[in-house]
């Protein structure tokens, strides 16, 4: 009998975006198809590598090798203190596919016109660029231009991208939602990026709620004592996303045997 095509939606939410390969992992350690997936921000990150088709171990390599230093760098624009130039570079090196057309599983990356405030998904050409779209982050990095138009981060208009994977396909949607945990931590951020993120994680936050109303299951990684730029506990962003995943196992095989 046919079932149901299934679809991943990956929020933003910066290093919490670690929480995602948990996830992932927990899926195809208990057969879970993924038949497309779209990401937001630190999203598109890992929906584009896992659409590439690197294993969630791979993925894992790569995001032991990635730091703030290697993925950003100052911007010679007006537009945004930093450039996430230095980001494409390292993701070419590492990705085995550069264009939409050639991933193994349809995704899309989403972002937002910068002019009109409206959702832009992106689903050919250039992944690369794509995805640095996705990720920059309003006022910390520069607008990537695609086609004309300006981009920044897609948190802006859709922090947790259940519509794009509906748009794809999907009939089944599963949703990652890293923001929705809020935060508990004491403490001031560290770095000029750290406040920068923890502010904008704040204001996204009670945004990406408005979006899983589209999914059937919603994943909720509980890492609320984690900041979102401490990109060094990747261990335990994806730990917390196993453990969320878990969690919703038998929900989501009960749903993919009453949907065949």
């Amino acid at each position: 009998m046919s079932r149901k095509k299934v679809g991943l939606a990956l929020s933003g939410g910066a290093a919490r975006g670690f929480a995602h390969l948990g996830v992932l992992k927990v899926l195809a350690e208990h057969n879970i198809p993924i038949d497309f997936l779209s990401g937001t921000s630190a999203g598109s990150v890992a929906g584009a590598a896992f659409a590439a088709g690197l294993s969630v171990e791979q993925i894992a390599e790569i995001g032991k090798k990635m730091s703030w230093f290697k993925m950003t760098g100052f911007s010679y624009s007006a537009k945004g203190l930093l450039s996430n130039a230095a980001m494409g570079k390292f993701f070419k090196s590492e990705f085995p596919v550069q264009k939409f057309e050639e991933l193994p599983i349809p995704f899309a990356a989403v972002a937002c016109d910068l002019e009109t405030g409206e959702e832009v998904v992106l689903t050919e050409g250039d992944l690369i660029e794509a995805v640095r779209a996705s990720c920059a982050i309003p006022g910390i990095f520069a607008p990537i231009e695609i086609d004309g138009k300006m981009l920044i981060d897609g948190g802006v208009v859709a922090a947790v991208p259940t519509k794009a994977v509906k748009k794809l396909g999907a009939e089944i949607v599963i949703a990652v939602d890293v923001l929705a945990s809020g935060a508990t931590y004491w403490g001031k951020p560290s770095t000029l990026i750290g406040i920068l993120f923890q502010s904008t994680m704040m204001l996204l936050r009670a945004a990406s709620k408005a979006h899983h109303y589209r999914a059937d299951v919603v994943i909720i990684p509980k890492i609320a004592h984690l900041r979102p730029d401490e990109i060094g506990k990747m261990d335990e962003f994806v730990k917390a996303g196993e453990e969320a995943a878990l969690e919703k196992i038998d929900e989501i095989k009960a749903l993919l045997e009453s949907k065949i």
